[in-house]
């Protein structure tokens, strides 16, 4: 005989979460560092490749790949630490410079005109920003309080 899945969101007779996660909690543990970690590592790599115009790999290219690893998961990590005690405008726009800063650093790691990379970083910023916005906005109640 099949059954109906428990539906997802907050069960009206005891008010708790009945979501269902597939994943447990050491794999949602290893997954918060390991997704930075990895996005991280590609775009350290991005950024040397972009700094050395297809020109042979050298030490000092690796050691900048690496640093702007480093610094990359440092960030996305100090982002997402504030980002989540903030009210969901300021979450949004937190999301969406970083996004920009990250795209922008890129760029000009290419060599482009600075103007042309600031106008694309605002975009990117700008696009993440509303997208968020619009997330958050849909997915909350009035008080800020995550309803999916």
């Amino acid at each position: 005989m099949a059954h109906a899945l428990p539906r997802s969101g907050r069960s009206a007779e005891t008010g708790r979460d009945t979501t269902l996660d597939v994943f447990g909690p050491r794999t949602h543990l290893v997954a918060k560092w390991a997704v930075p970690v990895l996005a991280g590592l590609v775009y350290g790599y991005w950024a040397a490749a972009n700094r050395r115009h297809g020109g042979p790999v050298t030490g000092w290219n690796l050691l900048f790949g690496f640093m702007t690893t480093i610094a990359f998961v440092v960030l996305y990590a100090v982002v997402r630490a504030v980002a989540e005690r903030l009210p969901r405008e300021g979450h949004a726009v937190l999301w969406g410079a970083f996004a920009g800063s990250a795209l922008g650093f890129l760029y000009t790691q290419s060599g482009v005109a600075m103007f042309t990379a600031i106008l694309t970083s605002l975009l990117l910023a700008a696009a993440v920003t509303a997208m968020l916005f619009y997330r958050y906005y849909t997915s909350e109640d009035a008080q800020g309080h995550r309803i999916t």
